[in-house]
């Protein structure tokens, strides 16, 4: 992992993803939460490019940012299904490039189909010139501005973090107990009898878990 800190944040990147879907690897949200404990008040997450189903980014962050480059074969077009649906702001970075205010106009004119209920947020498509500063300010403005405007969004998704690292922790115990209960060999043989088509997998699955789980510790 590779990150950068300044006096009040954290900038993680570079976290290898290890054939784990959703564009983050499977440890983010454990930096994550260690670099909050830590007391910084932003951290801000790089995801690897990401196709429309692979959006666990929203999972883990209060705010995404969809940062896009002129020229650089960003098609809006293919926004549409899932990445439009989780971006909060819109960022054109570059955008002294040619093609900029045409990959604007087409980002707002999408986001105009959408319908945004009263009083909720309405994402914003900014510009800016990452290398010179421009449009940073205004960036982190606009940031701000979503915590302060959207802060029933930032409890549910808080929410449903917590609810979803739970459920990602109990995963995990409960697979170590399967591997320290049940040999390999012994998940081996059920799964050539599913093969076989003589042995389903759910029938299969309650086998293990009835190892792994005995009945008087259910």
């Amino acid at each position: 992992m590779q990150s950068h800190a300044s006096d009040t944040g954290v900038f993680i990147r570079s976290m290898a993803t290890r054939g784990h879907l959703g564009g983050l690897a499977q440890a983010t949200a454990d930096a994550a939460l260690v670099l909050d404990a830590a007391g910084r008040d932003y951290v801000i997450i790089e995801t690897v490019g990401v196709g429309q189903d692979e959006v666990d980014i929203v999972r883990l962050a209060d705010v995404s940012v969809v940062t896009l480059v002129p020229g650089a074969g960003d098609d809006v077009q293919a926004l549409k299904a899932g990445i439009m649906e989780i971006a909060d702001v819109f960022v054109v970075n570059k955008a002294d490039r040619e093609g900029a205010d045409r990959m604007v106009s087409s980002i707002e004119a999408m986001l105009s189909l959408q319908t945004v209920p009263e009083g909720g947020w309405s994402t914003p498509v900014l510009k800016t010139e990452a290398t010179r500063g421009i449009g940073v300010p205004e960036l982190l403005a606009t940031l701000d501005r979503f915590h302060g405007a959207a802060k029933p969004l930032v409890a549910e998704r808080r929410s449903t973090r917590a609810r979803a690292q739970l459920r990602d922790q109990m995963t995990g115990l409960f697979l170590q107990r399967l591997d320290a209960s049940v040999p390999s060999a012994d998940i081996d043989a059920l799964a050539d009898q599913i093969a076989l088509r003589a042995l389903d997998p759910r029938a299969a699955a309650g086998q293990v878990l009835a190892r792994v789980c005995p009945a008087r510790d259910r």
